[in-house]
């Protein structure tokens, strides 16, 4: 993936709101390339910014899944937003 996707990727999951997610799909569909969604995850997973709220990406089953700081610390953070509202 070029650099320029990454910066898309990474702008639009900095503009999640507390308490918000989208999912790898959603994120990459908002990035201008919809069947990039495992990209977006290998983007994140290399993001240690924590202006760029990573954590608030999610699986499109609902699931947490990974985060580069720990999956308990994902969680744990989407508990004190009290994540529950996803973005369409």
């Amino acid at each position: 993936m070029s650099s320029s996707f990454a910066k898309k990727v990474l702008e639009i999951v900095r503009k999640i709101p507390k308490g918000a997610t989208l999912s790898y799909k959603q994120t990459a569909l908002l990035s201008g390339n919809p069947n990039a969604f495992r990209a977006v995850g290998n983007i994140l997973k290399r993001n240690y910014n924590p202006e760029i709220p990573c954590h608030r990406v999610i699986k499109s089953d609902g699931k947490p899944g990974g985060y580069n700081r720990g999956a308990k610390l994902k969680k744990k953070k989407l508990a004190e937003e009290q994540a529950i509202q996803t973005l369409r």
